[in-house]
């Protein structure tokens, strides 16, 4: 399917592995120039090079984080016109509700709520003047389905959500489209480091610990970047118009509901 964006670009957050990396390497395919960010400067270029080597776009590298206002001018600079834009901060890490100050909710806050809106408030009105803009905010399964262990990002992205439910209506007769990718366990870093949790405190290796989770999971594996990736390109082209304020649940059906 041609998803007619060939020639725009995109601002990919977070995008030099993980999750973030397969949204870049799908909209790279799909020929779009691409701002790509991260913090770890190495990662990020061998990142970029792969993507101008492989699909012949135009790719700059920002090495900076994204959550703070230093992080965001800087990839604002290099891309002030942009598109796309697919936010993507890393979780907070998981506790207990008696383990958090309220430093560690602002530090959440921070990173996956107040980024991205801010993000969207400095792109959304250009976008808005050209009459055409793509949004995709990757949150979490949790939001549909809280996590115990996960209460911070449960409280943070919650958040972002209910801006983009509202931002999402307000911007749509401008032909700019705001939704939100919802991602379940995908083998990622992250899952990685939360099955390495589970290992240490019950005392069982990280693979007895992925197979016991995959058992929760309707499609019996975890799922991988290129296809949540796949999903996020969709969501940024042509054929995403009439997609409005939605979260996407890509979890392999883990999340038990009727409607």
């Amino acid at each position: 399917m041609d998803l007619g964006i060939r020639g725009r670009s995109a601002i990919v957050c977070a995008g030099s592995r993980g999750l973030g990396r397969g949204c870049a390497e799908a909209l790279a395919e799909a020929g779009v120039d691409l701002v790509l960010n991260a913090r770890n400067a190495d990662v990020l270029e061998q990142t970029a090079g792969d993507l101008r080597n492989g699909y012949g776009v135009n790719v700059t590298a920002v090495a900076a984080d994204i959550t703070t206002p230093d992080g965001r001018e800087r990839v604002l600079a290099a891309a002030p016109d942009a598109d796309i834009l697919v936010n993507n901060a890393g979780g907070p890490p998981p506790g207990m509700w008696s383990d958090w100050s309220r430093d560690d909710f602002v530090a959440a806050l921070d990173a996956n709520m107040l980024a991205p809106i801010a993000m969207m408030q400095a792109l959304l009105p250009g976008m808005c003047d050209r009459g055409w803009g793509r949004v995709v905010n990757i949150t979490s399964a949790s939001v549909k389905s809280p996590i115990g262990v996960l209460g911070l990002s449960n409280s943070a992205r919650a958040g972002l959500t209910g801006f983009v439910a509202g931002t999402s209506r307000q911007v749509a007769p401008k032909g700019v489209v705001i939704n939100n990718l919802l991602p379940g366990i995908h083998a990622t870093d992250r899952a990685d480091s939360l099955d390495g949790g589970v290992a240490k405190s019950e005392g069982i290796t990280i693979e007895e610990a992925r197979k016991r989770r995959e058992q929760g999971i309707p499609a019996r594996r975890y799922g991988s970047a290129k296809e949540f990736g796949a999903t996020c390109a969709f969501m940024c082209s042509q054929h995403a118009g009439f997609m409005i304020g939605q979260n996407i649940l890509l979890d392999g059906g883990a999340f038990n509901s009727t409607i």
